[in-house]
């Protein structure tokens, strides 16, 4: 007999219980928040970053694609149109560049990704290609590390501030942007999960998404560190 599903109220329980696997937790983080990395170690976040923020008007595109509801495609474009913006030089992809810039990485050095380390590379790549062959549901699932990040950014944005006051004040725009945003996307994302997953085997992919991506980010922070400071 298979197991029965759990109600919304244990089942959204079951995705919050894996925030210790989100990134912020780990080694490169604490010590990026703690003032600890020299500015050639915070290029190299920034740059590798970049090679996440620019796939995930497709990731987004990809859940799009894949979903049978008109309701949710149209309520999911405003995530691609973040990125991407509705104009040349708007979205979130153009904030990252003056985020590059304000943290002394040349446009060039950006945008021919020489500082993306290999793990990231890899990482990325199978981030995406998960969002497109997958179920949209359960790329929506991987999603939810949205209900972590908000508060993580805020506190970059504090420890930035404090502890590098090289950065150029207006490469914080992104992280301005994107804070009230991703909560409503989070609020949004998990009601999704927990209204379509139906199903104890459902529920568990969309678990099981969700670590998936805690991983994806945590293989990014490994290479990172590993690669040390650029620029």
């Amino acid at each position: 007999m298979a197991d029965e599903a759990l109600s919304r109220e244990a089942f959204a329980a079951e995705l919050r219980s894996l925030a210790p696997r989100y990134w912020d937790g780990h080694p490169f983080h604490v010590r990026l928040h703690a003032g600890e990395c020299g500015p050639g170690e915070v290029r190299s976040w920034v740059a590798n970053r970049w090679y996440y923020q620019q796939i995930l008007a497709r990731k987004n595109a990809a859940v799009i694609a894949n979903c049978p509801l008109p309701s949710v495609r149209r309520e999911w474009l405003s995530r691609v149109v973040f990125h991407d913006g509705t104009h040349e030089g708007e979205g979130g992809e153009a904030d990252w560049l003056v985020l590059a810039d304000a943290v002394g990485l040349s446009r060039d050095e950006l945008l021919d990704e020489r500082h993306v380390a290999r793990g990231t590379r890899f990482a990325v790549d199978g981030y995406l290609h998960f969002c497109r062959e997958k179920p949209w549901i359960e790329a929506a699932a991987a999603a939810l590390t949205e209900m972590f990040s908000p508060t993580l950014m805020a506190a970059r944005v504090v420890a930035w501030r404090e502890h590098y006051d090289w950065i150029k004040p207006d490469g914080y725009a992104y992280f301005d942007n994107r804070i009230p945003v991703v909560r409503d996307d989070a609020r949004y994302t998990l009601d999704l999960v927990l209204t379509h997953c139906r199903t104890r085997e459902s529920q568990i992919a969309a678990v099981k998404a969700l670590a998936f991506k805690c991983d994806v980010l945590g293989a990014m922070l490994d290479a990172i560190d590993y690669q040390g400071g650029v620029g």
